[in-house]
């Protein structure tokens, strides 16, 4: 979409110069607006024309029957689908008698512009209608961080060449029709009115709707308040419905007189509560709003956005797309998690339904990742949620015949919601992704007070899985079987590589935690005997090898398998599982998205650098990227081995996945994970910055930089350890300073230096090691991004 005319490429906001309805679905979902709790999408003010309207709240959904050909033991009975609640950002509008609809009328011009460091969406437009009479409208709106509940919309119309006689209605409006979209894996189940009517209210300027869903019994309200500006004869009304509550503003306008409302919502939601307590708290807050006002509203909104960006912000130059791209992808990350406080982080934030809007475990390994160095404390609040869905999860591996907790391959409250088996319950290494998320948030934090209680508990009941999943052989090998790592290409595998690395991170995290607190370990019946378990497992863990080919194998036997023909592959059979039977992909040496690859970027110590290089090559070659997870693991891997330009168009689709709407669904939602990508091939990548854990220690943090020749500076903030360090990187030194904080021992290259507020550490950069440039597999190159060199073929559509 970033290519499309319409859209411009600034540094600091995503600019849409004219309203173009080809790309309408994609532009709701890139301008969508929220703060972890709420997400309003895009949506014209108007309300129509829309791709797909959509209001949401993390954690409210609804379920339905998962469906089987044949029945079988420990299948999921229902799924969850996260549903379009009440819309509160409706705002229709008519010009003497004609609704404003841009498909009619003439619209002179149209802009939209979403700022990322003010958190507000600016809208205005010029519109004659089909009476012939032309208006100006402006609006702003924004999704409040500072107080949770909170949204708001300033509209103003003004007629431009003539009196008009103007009517606005603002609406809650519940049970909008929705588009149905067929055929398409990622696309959410669709719920006709999910919503039953509880309460409606409309009186003076106040609006209410209370709803409830039906299956899994929550009750939402949505509230709304007015401030109305306007000349003498302005007059409104309110009334009422079961779907819809509704205040219309009418007034007689000259050129020079604006029309002005001010709309303030306020949301609730519970499983639990009564309806007067819900309705009593969504009144309360709407009234809090009001108080505040607009322009405190946006004040407190770009003072939380300041503080993000001086401790997140990275800075770019040589590539003016890869900069917006960057802070496009922060401001998004941020708004999925920021005020989610103790519930999910969707696949899609709250952008859009995609994915039925359920939480993966790329929540943990890729969005947790970025945040633990730039937004710490929504790194505690998800994972309280995970915290809090223990017991369902005990029960699961109970049902599984398993100790421990058994985490669900994608959920919205906890129960699997996956009805393929293969590629959901056997994906277990969600339960080390989990596992690692407390580990790295509680040494980059070192909150004591977390790791004691939430983080004991988690690392306890994840390392008790495997320990009962896995097995010693009769040498004393401990081997993981029947599992499907990451590559959702090869299921029911045997020791997974990536599955086992971080099986084994696990069971050493568990076993020092709770050696560390003895007393809480007592607690969860943790002895020395079980700890010894661990350690003994982890020790003797399978680590699947290719002795002739001088590579690790993805899982055992895995390079045994028949190399998948990609030559008699074409363009249009991406992606492959909506192309070819699961059992030949699972038989075949080819690979949907990082796995092994992404086992050496999660335990980099435990490769050395040759070890690296060759399985990058050989895994690259075999590898489709039929996943928006891909493309940021490999540039980071191609960054380290030394392919720079191959690094910088890996981070390019990482980067663009959405802007350029690479999969052709961004129209759903936005990618979160490959989003986070994007910090990550950055930092991770260009950067070199790796957080090194052994046996449950910390060792330091490290950076080994280098840049592609494209780009003339990186420079990025993160938060470690109570610091705030910021690192700046040119083509032939990189410089390192604490911003606040105590001095801070760091690695770069290898080379041990202290860190403190004063004047910079610099540092030479080496120049890259020289070797053979990786092959890709036919037609799958990623666009190269240097100048004068020539694009290869762009990837075709992908699957998560």
């Amino acid at each position: 979409m970033i290519t499309h005319p319409s859209f411009t490429v600034e540094p600091w906001c995503l600019r849409e110069t004219e309203l173009n309805l080809d790309v309408l679905a994609q532009s709701e979902s890139v301008f969508a607006l929220s703060n972890g709790h709420i997400g309003w999408r895009g949506n014209l003010d108007e309300g129509e024309p829309h791709g797909l309207p959509g209001a949401y709240l993390n954690g409210v959904y609804e379920q339905h029957p998962l469906p089987y050909a044949e029945a079988g033991y420990g299948y999921p009975e229902s799924g969850q689908t996260m549903i379009n609640i009440t819309d509160g950002k409706v705002i229709r509008l008519l010009v003497d008698d004609h609704p404003c609809d841009l498909r009619y009328g003439q619209l002179l011009d149209h802009e939209r512009v979403l700022d990322f460091r003010s958190g507000v969406l600016s809208r205005t437009a010029r519109w004659t209608s089909p009476g012939g009479r032309t208006v100006r409208i402006t609006s702003q709106r924004l999704v409040s961080f500072a107080q949770r509940a909170v949204a708001a919309v300033v509209y103003e119309v003004e007629p431009v060449d003539g009196p008009t006689t103007v009517a606005v209605q603002s609406e809650l409006v519940a049970n909008e029709p929705l588009p149905r979209v067929e055929g398409d894996p990622r696309v959410a189940a669709a719920i006709e009115s999910p919503l039953k009517a509880e309460e409606h209210f409309a009186q003076d300027t106040h609006l209410r709707l209370v709803h409830c869903t039906t299956r899994s019994g929550l009750r939402v309200a949505a509230a709304a308040d007015h401030l109305v500006e306007g000349p003498e004869s302005t007059r409104w009304t309110a009334q009422s419905e079961p779907d819809v509550s509704r205040l219309t503003v009418t007034a007689d306008l000259v050129p020079g007189q604006p029309l002005r409302l001010v709309k303030f919502v306020a949301y609730g939601w519970s499983g639990e509560r009564s309806l007067p307590a819900v309705h009593d708290q969504v009144d309360g807050a709407v009234a809090a709003a009001v108080s505040t006002g607009w322009d405190g509203l946006v004040a407190a909104q770009r003072a939380y956005l300041d503080r993000f960006w001086a401790g997140a912000d990275v800075e770019v130059e040589g590539d003016a797309q890869i900069q917006q791209a960057v802070r496009f992808a922060l401001f998004h990350v941020l708004q999925a998690a920021a005020r989610g406080e103790n519930q999910a982080i969707p696949a899609k934030g709250l952008t859009g339904t995609g994915y039925d809007g359920h939480s993966f475990w790329d929540t943990e390994s890729y969005v947790l990742l970025v945040l633990t160095f730039t937004a710490p404390e929504a790194v505690a609040s998800a994972l309280r949620w995970r915290h809090r869905m223990l017991p369902g999860a005990r029960e699961r591996a109970g049902q599984l015949g398993l100790s421990g907790a058994a985490f669900p391959w994608r959920t919205i409250d906890g129960a699997e919601s996956s009805a393929y088996w293969p590629a959901g319950t056997a994906a277990f290494h969600i339960n080390a992704d989990i596992a690692m998320a407390v580990l790295r948030y509680v040494v980059v934090t070192e909150d004591e007070d977390f790791e004691r209680r939430e983080g004991l508990d988690l690392l306890v009941d994840t390392a008790r899985l495997w320990r009962s999943l896995g097995h010693h052989d009769a040498e004393g090998v401990f081997h993981i079987d029947g599992v499907t790592g990451p590559d959702e290409y090869s299921a029911i595998a045997r020791d997974n590589l990536y599955t086992n690395l971080l099986a084994r991170q696990n069971l050493l995290a568990a076993a020092a935690v709770a050696t560390r607190h003895p007393d809480r370990a007592a607690e969860l019946g943790v002895d020395d005997e079980e700890t010894a378990a661990w350690r003994d497992a982890a020790a003797r863990m399978a680590v699947p090898y290719n002795e002739t080919l001088g590579v690790h194998e993805q899982s055992a036997g895995f390079t045994s398998f028949q190399r998948w023909d990609f030559e008699a592959t074409p363009p249009e059979n991406y992606p492959m599982l909506l192309h070819y039977p699961y059992f030949d992909l699972y038989r075949k040496q080819v690979v949907k998205q990082a796995d092994l690859v992404l086992a050496m970027l999660e335990c980099p110590h435990l490769f050395s650098d040759d070890q690296k290089a060759r399985n990058f090559a050989y895994y690259d070659a075999l590898t489709v990227r039929d996943s928006s997870l891909s493309a940021c693991c490999q540039a980071v891997l191609a960054a380290e081995t030394g392919h720079l330009r191959l690094a910088y168009a890996y981070l390019g689709e990482a980067a663009l996945m959405d802007l350029e709407d690479l999969e052709h669904n961004t129209r759903d939602g936005l990618h979160i994970a490959s989003l986070a990508g994007t910090w990550i091939a950055l930092v991770g990548g260009f950067g070199g910055m790796r957080r090194y854990v052994d046996d449950g220690k910390p060792d330091l943090l490290a950076f080994a930089p280098r840049l592609p020749e494209a780009l003339s500076r990186v420079a990025f903030t993160v938060l470690v350890r109570g610091r705030r360090l910021k690192v700046d990187i040119g083509p032939s030194h990189a410089s390192y300073r604490l911003v606040e904080g105590e001095p801070l021992v760091v690695l770069h290259h290898g080379e041990p230096m202290t860190v403190t507020t004063g004047a910079p550490v610099e540092r030479p950069v080496p120049p890259a090691p020289v070797r053979p440039e990786p092959q890709q597999p036919p037609g799958r190159r990623p666009v190269a991004r240097l100048t004068g060199e020539e694009p290869q073929a762009e990837t075709s559509d992908q699957v998560r």
